[in-house]
């Protein structure tokens, strides 16, 4: 099946439980998104061959009529539902059972709807992930995906208690001129992720790879804050909003209940702020840095460019000539 064109960029987000899901914060990036969006499964990698089923074990369930299920942990392809009778264009949101205006939904900064964001869930693969990754780049050329961000969390030295840290890479000059995202530097053991990375790459689609830093000593919970330091890179690189329902307020109880426990472990609490001031004091280097980097600019500018026609003879003052801002170095797998 081949679908029809849309009249904005197709964009497909990817995410992979196991070794690159640090504090279950892609997952249920992936999960908040799907209960926003009107989608269904257009296609499933079967994990037969690929999942090793000792570790992701298949669901037994119970189906409304009563009779016994396998769920098998697959890889899921989520899209805009596709109704008979709809218009050609699948991003119309006139169609029947499409998002009311009042509706709690994925917008863009217009308001309309998102109707054309691709979801892709599943667990890493125990082998063959050669084969696994051309299925993907097959899957994303049958469907027409335009854009590719594919996420990733790491367990990291990162205090609880400041913001998220979430960096941005791509092997695409074009992207990261777009985005402000680096080329990876990082060499070391991969997950599933760089492979697909990797493999879009030579098919001509480099992907976006964005990846949330998740405090290491809280490894054994869910992330809600680092879910939601995701979210918000993606509605910056989208133009999109997203409403966050309940995230905010388990992200709040979540650090709080870490600093409860924190409170009661004075190790515990000596570490935290070892790594506060670490990160707090890395932080104003880099805003040292940038506001060094900004003058410089604003010199080069005032005194190395010739006048422009009506300026009286004033340099003209810089409005976007600068490199993107770069969105950090890399640690970890983002490939």
């Amino acid at each position: 099946m081949t679908p029809p064109a849309a009249p904005y960029p197709r964009v497909l987000i990817a995410a992979f439980q196991g070794w690159s899901d640090a504090g279950d914060a892609t997952t249920d990036v992936l999960q908040h998104l799907g209960e926003l969006l009107d989608v269904e499964v257009l296609h499933v990698i079967s994990s037969e061959g690929y999942v090793d089923f000792q570790v992701h074990r298949p669901r037994l369930m119970l189906e409304a009529n009563g009779k016994r299920a396998l769920e098998w942990p697959d890889t899921r392809l989520f899209g805009p539902v596709q109704r008979p009778g709809d218009p050609a264009e699948p991003s119309s949101t006139g169609a029947e059972g499409a998002p009311e205006s009042g509706a709690e939904t994925v917008r863009r900064l217009d308001g309309s709807p998102v109707t054309d964001l691709f979801l892709l869930a599943g667990v890493e693969p125990a082998r063959d992930w050669q084969n696994f990754a051309d299925e993907v780049v097959e899957l994303i050329d049958v469907w027409a995906i335009d854009t590719v961000i594919i996420l990733g969390s790491m367990f990291s030295d990162a205090p609880h208690s400041r913001p998220i840290v979430t960096t941005l890479t791509s092997e695409s000059a074009e992207l990261r001129a777009q985005t402000g995202a680096e080329r990876s530097s990082y060499e070391g053991p991969a997950g599933i992720s760089s492979v697909v990375d990797l493999a879009l790459a030579d098919a001509g689609i480099p992907p976006v790879s964005l990846w949330a830093q998740v405090p290491h000593y809280v490894h054994s919970t869910p992330s809600p804050k680092a879910t939601l330091a995701l979210l918000d890179k993606l509605e910056e690189l989208l133009d999109i909003v997203i409403p966050r329902g309940e995230l905010l307020a388990q992200a709040n109880e979540w650090e709080t209940n870490i600093n409860r426990i924190a409170a009661a472990d004075e190790e515990m609490s000596r570490y935290i702020r070892r790594l506060e001031e670490s990160r707090d004091e890395a932080l104003a280097a880099e805003t040292t840095g940038d506001a060094i980097a900004m003058e410089f600019e604003k010199f080069l500018e005032r005194d190395h460019r010739p006048p422009r026609a009506g300026d009286a003879g004033q340099a003209p003052d810089g409005n976007g000539d600068a490199d993107p801002g770069a969105a950090g170095p890399e640690e970890g797998d983002p490939a």
